[in-house]
């Protein structure tokens, strides 16, 4: 079985990847919570798709695990916490494959404007450009319920 610990050259070693900047009309702690509260991330995730978060250590250097269901079968999920700055910026490493060292980089800068608060999420890693621009597509769907997770807060 691989390691679940992502090496940062596991993490690091190209440039391709994507970026999404969303404005939320919420307080930058509201949008902070949504990234790093494990019951809150289950709901926007995986968008409509169920996810069960079983591990949940947020600090640095903490693993994450959890499983995503989608049309009746089981895709598991886990990574690791590589930077936390509250509630300014969080960068996770994250994989679908388990039988891999090959981690996804997901980095959520958050700034405040105003009322509302900026995120810009970019995705980092060992995709193609094919599969980053449907990583993209789908990440932006992830977001749009997002924000309806946080106005409920």
């Amino acid at each position: 079985m691989a390691d679940a610990n992502p090496s940062p050259a596991a993490t690091h070693d190209t440039q391709l990847g994507y970026t999404l900047t969303r404005v939320f009309d919420a307080p930058r702690e509201l949008v902070w919570r949504a990234i790093t509260e494990a019951d809150l991330f289950a709901q926007w995730f995986a968008a409509d798709v169920p996810l069960e978060v079983h591990h949940w250590d947020l600090r640095p250097d903490g693993e994450w695990r959890a499983t995503m269901t989608y049309e009746g079968n089981e895709m598991p999920w886990t990574g690791r916490f590589l930077d936390i700055d509250e509630p300014a910026r969080l960068v996770v490493a994250v994989t679908d494959d388990p039988t891999t060292d090959a981690f996804e980089t997901l980095t959520y800068t958050l700034t405040e404007q105003g009322a509302k608060t900026e995120m810009i999420l970019q995705q980092t890693g060992h995709m193609s450009a094919e599969e980053y621009e449907q990583a993209r597509e789908g990440t932006a769907g992830f977001l749009d319920v997002m924000a309806d997770v946080i106005a409920t807060l």
